[in-house]
C-alpha cells in the first residue's frame, strides 16, 4: 500500500494567539487610522515595563526617546507610511516605564483584521548588538592602525601557505598589491629553521603552538632581507573538527643588520685565518728561499760543468756533433729553468721581506708570453684549448715580473682545472689583454661551474683539498702593486677572473699600438 502523507493539523484562532503570546519578538498592534495601541504581546509588555491595560492609552511621545529624531510626529508618519505601502522599517528608540531608552529594529506591516486595517509592529532590543558592533569597530580600527603603523611584519596564512592578510610593512617589503590576491608565501621568500631550509608542513608540525622561524626574502638592493620570528597555529572556529589548526599566524622582524654583522664577523675570522696562514707561509717561504739558494746554484754549476765536458767529448771525437746539440739543448733548457727558479726564489724573498714598491716597468704581454708555455703544459694533456685575445698595443705597467707572472699562472691553472672535466666543445680558456682608462687589464675566462660568492672577499678555496693560498696571494700581490683583482660570473656560464695594474705611459708609444 502507498503511504499516506499525514495531514497538517487545522489551526484555530486560539492557536495563533498562543503562538503570538509565546514569541520572544515584541509585538504592538496599532489601529491604522488613529494609530492607537490595540494590543501588545507579553514580550513587548516585559520590555517596556507596562501592562497591556497601561499601554493602550499611551502615545508615541510617552514611550519613545525624547531625542528629536524620535518625535511623535515622525513615529506617526512612519506608521502611516506602512499603512499606505504595506510595510516600513526603522531603527526606533523606545523609552521604558523606568526611563531607560531601548534601541530597536522595528518593522511595521499593514494587516487586515475582521474589524478593519491595523498595523502590526514587530521589534527587538538591539542594544547588545549595537554594543558588540561598536566594540568590533573599535577593535577593527585598532587592528587597522596597528597594521598600518607597526614595524612588525605580520602575516596570516591558511594551512597551504596562502596569505590571507599582511600588515602594511609586509605589503611594502614583499611588493604586494593590496588590491590583488596576495598569493602563496613561497612566492615571496624561503622558509628556514635554525639556518637550514624548511617546509611549511614541517614547521606546522613542530608548532606547539609556536615555533621559531626565519624567512629569507630576495632583496633588490645588494642582498636578501632576513626576517626572524615565530609561526603560530591558530585554533579558528571550523565546521571541520578534524582541522583544529585552520589558520597560521607569522610574526617577523627584520634582522638583516644582525645577519650582515654575523657575516662580517665570519669574513673577519676567515681573514684572520688567512693572515695566520700567510704569516706562517711567509716564514716558510723565507726559510725555503734561504735553503734553496745554495742547491740551485750548485745544480747550475753541475749543469754548466756537464755542458763543458760535453764540448770536450766532441773535440776528442767521443761524441758526435748531432748528439752534442741534443744534449746541449736539454742542458740549456735546464739552465734557463734553473735561472727562472732562482729568480722566483729572489722575488719571494723580496716580497715576503715587505717590498712595497718596485721600479720595474714592463709590458704585460711579455709576462703573458713567459707564462703561456707553462699553461700549455697543464692544458694540453687535459684537452683544454687556450685562446689569447691581445690588445694591439703595449701594456706597460709598473710591477714585479715574476710575482705578476705567478698571479697569471695561478688564474690560468685554476681555469684549466675547472674546464678539464667539461664536454670537449666547452674545454676552452680565453686570456684577454686590454686597456681600460688608465689601467692595463688581463682577464682569464672559462666555461666551468661559475661562482656564487666573491672568493677574494672570503679568502678561502672551494676546492676539496684547496687552501685558498693561491687566490689570497694573488690578491696580496696585485693590491700591493696598486692594482685590483676580481672574479665575476661569465655570461652563458663560467667565471671571468681578472686583474688590472696602473698603466705607465710613454710619450713616444701610443697605447693603441699605432706608434
Amino acid at each position: 500500500m502507498d503511504q499516506v502523507e499525514p495531514q497538517a493539523p487545522e489551526l484555530v484562532t486560539g492557536d495563533f494567539v498562543a503562538m503570538m503570546r509565546a514569541t520572544t519578538t515584541c509585538v504592538l498592534l496599532h489601529d491604522a487610522a488613529t494609530k492607537n495601541i490595540l494590543w501588545a504581546n507579553p514580550s513587548a509588555c516585559r520590555l517596556l515595563g507596562w501592562s497591556l491595560a497601561e499601554l493602550r492609552p499611551l502615545k508615541a511621545n510617552h514611550m519613545s526617546s525624547t531625542a528629536p529624531q524620535y518625535h511623535r510626529v515622525l513615529g506617526r508618519a512612519w506608521l502611516h507610511e506602512a499603512v499606505e505601502r504595506g510595510s516600513n522599517r526603522i531603527e526606533w528608540h523606545y523609552r521604558t516605564r523606568t526611563g531607560r531608552v531601548v534601541p530597536t529594529d522595528a518593522v511595521a506591516v499593514r494587516v487586515e483584521l475582521a474589524q478593519g486595517p491595523a498595523i502590526l509592529v514587530q521589534f527587538r532590543d538591539i542594544e547588545h548588538e549595537q554594543g558588540l558592533e561598536r566594540a568590533l569597530r573599535r577593535t577593527t580600527s585598532s587592528i587597522d592602525a596597528l597594521a598600518r603603523h607597526t614595524s612588525t611584519i605580520a602575516l596570516t596564512l591558511d594551512p597551504s601557505g596562502a596569505i590571507r592578510f599582511a600588515t602594511d610593512t609586509a605589503l611594502e617589503l614583499f611588493g604586494m598589491d593590496p588590491g590583488a590576491p596576495l598569493g602563496h608565501l613561497d612566492r615571496y621568500g624561503r622558509l628556514r629553521r635554525d639556518g637550514r631550509p624548511a617546509a611549511l608542513d614541517e614547521l606546522v608540525g613542530l608548532a606547539d603552538p609556536t615555533v621559531p622561524v626565519q624567512l629569507e626574502v630576495p632583496g633588490t638592493r645588494g642582498g636578501p632581507v632576513w626576517l626572524e620570528g615565530t609561526l603560530e597555529r591558530l585554533a579558528e572556529p571550523s565546521d571541520d573538527r578534524t582541522d583544529p589548526a585552520s589558520g597560521l599566524l607569522m610574526i617577523l622582524h627584520d634582522v638583516s643588520g644582525r645577519v650582515l654583522a654575523e657575516a662580517a664577523r665570519e669574513r673577519a675570522a676567515h681573514r684572520e685565518n688567512y693572515l695566520a696562514r700567510y704569516t706562517a707561509m711567509g716564514d716558510m717561504a723565507m726559510a725555503i728561499a734561504h735553503e734553496l739558494g745554495q742547491p740551485l746554484a750548485a745544480a747550475g754549476n753541475f749543469l754548466d760543468g756537464t755542458r763543458r765536458h760535453t764540448e770536450e767529448l766532441v773535440r776528442g771525437g767521443a761524441l758526435s756533433a748531432a748528439d752534442a746539440d741534443r744534449i746541449g739543448y736539454g742542458l740549456g733548457s735546464a739552465l734557463r729553468q734553473m735561472g727562472r727558479a732562482s729568480a722566483i726564489v729572489a722575488a719571494v724573498r723580496a716580497f715576503v721581506g715587505h717590498l712595497e714598491h718596485t721600479e720595474q716597468v714592463l709590458d704585460l704581454h711579455d709576462v703573458l708570453d713567459d707564462c703561456l708555455w707553462f699553461v700549455g703544459l697543464r692544458a694540453d694533456p687535459a684537452g683544454v684549448r687556450v685562446r689569447v685575445e691581445r690588445h694591439p698595443g703595449p701594456l706597460r705597467a709598473r710591477c714585479e715580473r715574476v710575482l705578476t707572472g705567478q698571479v697569471l699562472l695561478n688564474l690560468c691553472f685554476n681555469a684549466v682545472e675547472e674546464t678539464a672535466d667539461l664536454p670537449p666543445e666547452r674545454r676552452e680558456v680565453v686570456v684577454t689583454t686590454a686597456v681600460d682608462g688608465d689601467e692595463a687589464v688581463v682577464t682569464v675566462a672559462d666555461r666551468g661551474r661559475g661562482i656564487d660568492r666573491d672568493p677574494f672577499a672570503e679568502s678561502f678555496s672551494s676546492k676539496e683539498h684547496g687552501s685558498g693560498i693561491g687566490l689570497a696571494l694573488s690578491y696580496r700581490i696585485i693590491t700591493r702593486q696598486h692594482g685590483r683583482i676580481w672574479a665575476a660570473p661569465r655570461a652563458g656560464g663560467g667565471t671571468r677572473f681578472g686583474f688590472a695594474l696602473p698603466l705607465v705611459r710613454d710619450e713616444g708609444i701610443s697605447l693603441d699600438g699605432s706608434g
